[in-house]
């Protein structure tokens, strides 16, 4: 039985977090996962210098003995002075190319994660990127594949007071992000109506409202503010930096790095 909330017959299609991932991802061939404050913003800087990005699901002990195992320099926080790089996109446009990063994240990377084990083709989407995202997948969708954009979302802390382990967050960035690589691909590729989803339509014109004032919507945003908070403003410009990167990073092999065309 198919299930409405799979959002057939549409080729684009939006959803939030995990939640919407499960439905969506194993009925859709491409799937674009969007985290713009940080991760899928500094997977879009990190590859775009040649960085190659393997996401993990948390920072704990297993991430390290799995940066070694990959051969990997493992990202921590950017408060600690010891460790080069972390979720910063400020930080990691200087990131050497060929470097090889495990990037933990509880939201984005975490999604990551659960998108590859569905076996579909992975792509981090965000402002960044829309344009080059949205290029190659309007010729994906205008040969008939479905596409699923993911918002990530934050978490609200679970009834135990743990972090990002509660119910989902919907974040305004996101959606913004989100919108972007939508109005990218209806743009680019002269998309009919009817092909993409009332639910990846709203998400669209959200963006389109926000568009002019990108920057100044970022630092307003609950988790703009929770990173002006931090002293990181370099990091919300950073990522309100509309199609500042040329390239779409496709998971391959457990890592993303720079598409080298199509997605097949």
């Amino acid at each position: 039985m198919v299930h409405v909330a799979e959002q057939r017959p549409f080729h684009v299609r939006f959803g939030w977090g995990g939640e919407d991932l499960a439905v969506l991802g194993p009925v859709s061939d491409i799937l674009v996962i969007v985290d713009v404050l940080r991760f899928t913003t500094a997977v879009s800087v990190a590859v775009t210098r040649g960085a190659q990005v393997l996401p993990f699901r948390r920072r704990d002990a297993t991430a390290g003995r799995f940066a070694a195992r990959r051969g990997a320099v493992l990202a921590g926080r950017r408060e600690d002075p010891a460790t080069p790089w972390s979720l910063s996109p400020a930080d990691l446009a200087r990131i050497p190319a060929g470097t090889r990063l495990v990037l933990p994240s509880p939201n984005g990377a975490a999604l990551s994660a659960k998108a590859a084990d569905l076996g579909t083709t992975l792509i981090a989407g965000c402002l960044r990127n829309a344009a080059a995202v949205g290029d190659l997948l309007a010729a994906e969708v205008t040969a008939g594949r479905y596409i699923a954009v993911i918002a990530a979302g934050e978490r609200w802390p679970d009834p135990s007071g743990h972090e990002h382990a509660g119910p989902l967050r919907p974040a305004l960035e996101d959606l913004l992000g989100a919108g972007a690589v939508i109005a990218s691909v209806v743009d680019t590729g002269a998309l009919p109506r009817s092909w993409v989803s009332p639910e990846a339509r709203a998400a669209m014109a959200v963006f389109r409202a926000a568009e002019p004032d990108l920057h100044d919507e970022l630092c307003g945003s609950v988790s703009g503010r929770e990173l002006l908070n931090l002293g990181w403003d370099d990091d919300v410009a950073s990522a309100a930096r509309l199609n500042a990167d040329p390239i779409v990073p496709v998971l391959h092999g457990g890592a993303f790095s720079a598409s080298a065309g199509q997605v097949r």
